[in-house]
């Protein structure tokens, strides 16, 4: 919890107590079907809470906003941002039922009324939202082909919808591969967050 409040210090006291909870209830659902590696459930809050939250850095999405969060596996970085931004709406989708239903047994005891979680694979999923967002699930091209029919065409943001994609620094090279031109930013997370382990970490923008 201290390394969110050096770098996020306006939590509210309640947002405080739901990020402990997440943590702990993320833990023991992870001690049952390994939703990440069991070596690296010491570094949740550094490796996966704090990473999720780096999309907060680069955009503050509006109240009402509507955010996908594309194959969230244990809830990243959905969940995060949620806790984060309770005026904003997020759908949370992943082809993994297992996964879901951890997802789904998160968020009833959190008690997050700002989110909603389904199993369900990206090209068949219905909806309009102003952004995607995604962690470590598939090449730029890809979730821009998946992704197409998702974006709602009117702008509330400061920045068009689109996607935001946390990736390593392989995201050149799937930039370089994209078929078609596309807008994009990258943003260096180590600008934000000072841990050795957020070197070579970027956020990719990508505008639909």
């Amino acid at each position: 919890m201290d390394k969110l409040l050096k770098y996020f210090p306006e939590l509210t006291s309640v947002q405080q107590t739901q990020f402990e909870k997440f943590a702990k209830l993320f833990r023991d659902w992870n001690a049952q079907i390994n939703l990440v590696s069991r070596k690296d459930i010491e570094n949740l809050f550094v490796h996966h809470i704090l990473h999720s939250l780096a999309i907060a850095k680069v955009i503050s999405f509006k109240e009402n906003s509507n955010i996908v969060d594309l194959g969230t596996g244990g809830g990243f970085p959905g969940i995060p941002l949620s806790i984060l931004m309770p005026e904003v709406q997020f759908t949370l989708i992943d082809g993994t039922g297992k996964k879901i239903m951890a997802v789904n047994d998160m968020l009833e005891k959190l008690e997050l009324s700002n989110v909603k979680a389904f199993q369900a694979r990206a090209e068949e999923h219905k909806g309009s939202y102003d952004f995607v967002v995604t962690r470590a699930v598939a090449e730029l091209e890809k979730l821009m082909i998946w992704t197409r029919h998702l974006y709602n065409p009117k702008q509330i943001n400061s920045m068009p919808n689109g996607l935001l994609a946390l990736k390593g620094s392989t995201y050149k090279e799937e930039i370089k591969a994209m078929s078609y031109k596309a807008y994009y930013e990258a943003d260096a997370i180590d600008r934000f967050f000072e841990e050795d382990y957020f070197k070579e970490k970027f956020l990719i923008y990508i505008q639909a």
